[in-house]
């Protein structure tokens, strides 16, 4: 059994597929040029982290309405990482391949965000609401 919770956002599975690519994303940017280290690293660093921490601060929020908000925000970080990738990839520092791959990974955790997204903009029973006699 583990020792401390597990919260909601942890078990979404585009919360796993956002650790993971971070993850990848930590292993191509630490091949950049050290020039690179203060320009385009951080930027990436900062974007792909913002994906998660949206999710997560967002799960915390009272309504649907305030959770998608963050999950809305968390969408546009990984349109912002799309484009500090493509720079990268133009520049030379991210390999086809590896660029290719990233935006896949980019691709299906942006369409969940959007599916979640739908989720929590549609459903009427918001937290805030379950107390309100109807």
């Amino acid at each position: 059994m583990t020792e401390y919770r597990i919260y909601s956002f942890e078990k979404l599975n585009v919360y796993q597929d956002i650790i993971d690519l971070r993850i990848k994303m930590q292993q191509i940017i630490s091949n950049f040029p050290s020039e690179e280290k203060y320009d385009s690293v951080r930027q990436i660093k900062r974007a792909t982290d913002s994906i998660g921490a949206n999710i997560a601060e967002g799960s915390g929020r009272s309504s649907n309405i305030d959770q998608s908000h963050f999950t809305n925000m968390s969408y546009a970080s990984a349109l912002e990482v799309i484009y500090h990738l493509t720079i990268a990839h133009q520049l030379g520092y991210v390999k086809k391949d590896d660029y290719i791959n990233l935006r896949k990974d980019i691709d299906k955790i942006s369409n969940k965000l959007n599916a979640l997204y739908k989720y929590q903009v549609n459903n009427t029973k918001t937290l805030k609401s379950k107390g309100r006699k109807t």
